[in-house]
Parts: C-alpha cells; sequence; structure tokens
C-alpha cells in the first residue's frame, strides 16, 4: 500500500509552495493514514467513506485534540483531491467527512510595558548586538521567526528603511523598519566579526546564518533573564499586530505587512482587540462592575 502513493505524495508535495515544516506535517498525516489503511490490507482503489470515519474513530481514540484531528483529516483531504485530479481516484472521500469543530484558539500578546520591557535588553556582548537586533526587528516589522533568520542584507531598501520579505508560498511583501530596529541593526553589523557570507544578516559564532531553534532558545534566556515570562518569537509577531490594529485600525494594511493571504487570517486581532477593550472598560467605567 506505502509504495503504491509513495511517488504520487512526492509529486504533491512538491507542488505546494509550503514551508518545510508544513511539507513534513503533510507527509506524516498522509502517511499515518496509509499506514492505517495497510493494516486493514486495504488497496488505494478499495477506499470508501466507511474507512475514512473508521480513522477518524482511531484518531479520537487516541486522544488527539481537535485542532490536531482537524489538521490530520484536512492533509489527506488536500491529497485526496489531488489524487481524484489526476485520475488517479474517481472520488474523495474525505469529502464528506465532519471534522469536529476547533476549539478556537487566541495568540498570546505581550503588553506594551512588556515590550518595552523586553526591548529595554543591553547588549554586553557582540551577539548580545545580534539577538538586541533581532528582538527589535521582530516586533518593528511583524516578522515570522523563520523570516527573519533568512534576511540578507540584500533584503533591505532604503538604507534598512524597508525589507523585503518572503513569506509562505514563497510570497514576496515589503514591510516598514522603524528607526529602533534599524539602529539594533547597525549596531550589531559594526560589532559582528567572523562572517561566512557577508549578505547574511543574522549569524552565529561560526559565521554561519543563525538557526531558528537557536533564536528561539536566546530569546527565552534573554526575557527569564528579565525577570519575565519565557518569551517565544511568534509572540512579538501577534503583538506587533494587536498593537498595530489598537493605534489605526486599519486591518487590510496589517494583512499585507504580515503576510496573510486571507483577511479572515488576520481578523484573528480583533477579537483580541476586543478583548484588551473590555479590560478597559471594565477598569475605568463606573457602572460596569458591580462592586462587593
Amino acid at each position: 500500500m506505502i509504495e503504491e502513493f509513495t511517488k504520487n505524495l512526492k509529486e504533491f508535495l512538491k507542488i505546494k509552495s509550503y514551508s518545510n515544516h508544513t511539507i513534513l506535517s503533510y507527509e506524516r498525516d498522509i502517511k499515518e493514514f496509509f499506514i492505517f489503511l495497510n493494516g486493514q490490507k486495504i488497496k488505494l482503489h478499495q477506499i470508501n467513506s466507511s474507512l475514512g470515519s473508521q480513522w477518524l474513530i482511531s484518531l479520537r481514540k487516541k486522544g488527539l485534540s481537535n485542532r490536531s484531528i482537524h489538521r490530520k483529516i484536512s492533509s489527506v483531504r488536500n491529497f485526496f483531491r489531488y489524487l481524484q485530479k489526476n485520475k488517479h481516484l474517481e472520488q474523495n472521500i474525505f469529502e464528506g467527512i465532519r471534522v469536529p469543530k476547533i476549539e478556537e484558539k487566541l495568540p498570546k500578546i505581550l503588553s506594551l510595558e512588556d515590550v518595552d520591557k523586553l526591548l529595554s535588553f543591553q547588549p554586553k556582548s557582540k551577539y548580545d548586538f545580534r539577538d538586541k537586533a533581532f528582538l527589535e526587528l521582530l516586533y518593528s516589522s511583524g516578522l515570522r521567526v523563520s523570516e527573519a533568520v533568512n534576511v540578507t542584507m540584500k533584503s533591505f531598501e532604503a538604507n534598512f528603511s524597508f525589507l523585503k520579505v518572503l513569506g509562505k508560498g514563497q510570497k514576496e511583501r515589503l514591510v516598514p523598519v522603524g528607526d529602533f530596529a534599524i539602529k539594533a541593526i547597525k549596531d550589531w553589523l559594526n560589532n559582528r566579526e567572523l562572517v561566512e557570507d557577508q549578505n547574511i544578516l543574522f549569524t552565529n559564532k561560526y559565521g554561519k546564518k543563525i538557526t531558528v531553534r537557536a533564536m528561539q532558545q536566546r530569546l527565552e534566556k534573554i526575557s527569564l533573564s528579565l525577570g519575565m515570562q519565557s518569551i517565544h518569537p511568534h509572540m512579538l509577531r501577534h503583538s506587533f499586530a494587536t498593537h498595530m490594529l489598537e493605534s489605526s485600525g486599519d486591518l487590510r494594511s496589517i494583512q499585507e505587512m504580515l503576510g496573510h493571504s486571507s483577511l479572515s487570517t488576520t481578523q484573528i486581532y480583533t477579537k483580541l482587540n476586543f478583548q484588551q477593550l473590555v479590560k478597559i472598560y471594565d477598569k475605568a467605567h463606573p457602572h460596569a462592575q458591580k462592586k462587593n
């Protein structure tokens, strides 16, 4: 069974402009389903909707969250669409499968005070200058951590004022860079020494491009040293979006800067913004809450 679909799977993943992380997730999910079918001794042409339902039940029995089940079903459904389109299957049995509703999970953000505290971090070594520049750029331009580690010197325009970012789906966007981030980047460039490729912006002690994991660990270490909670790089991206929305209310512009293909993805920040408004209302309005 596995051999029957391996070639098709590779072709399917090849035409998808996903990140490596997403492709690996797709591959795991799809292979997991076909291993399930292999255990049932079912051939590709024998697949029917009842088998899709049986797999869904088996995932529930494993105690997986609705979000994980939803992702796995979505991965296989998209692959089956590809198989159907290319005449390998007559029907996509997963089109009729009802997936569990995902519990909405709002992203974690930092308050303005916490952002200020984090960015008050003062460099004491040359690699501290790199970390400072990295943090400032994440918050200044709302980058994903994977986008930030891939920034090159050639990515900048107008003396560092704008940055060309290659985001998900290989889509390029142009984002502004704030003065604090520009200064931090220039400080880092003035302090770094060993560099294997002068075009790479963020390098490690060996002069090679820093990894996503390394920067995640550095941010965690910095935040804890400042007496803060453990902070993940994506929290700065979420904070950027939320604070921009609070200040401007311009959801379309924020969508462009974040590189979201759909406005509905960006709209999650309106809910965060509403939550903040409720907190302010409860705190400030004299008749908002009944006092004991």
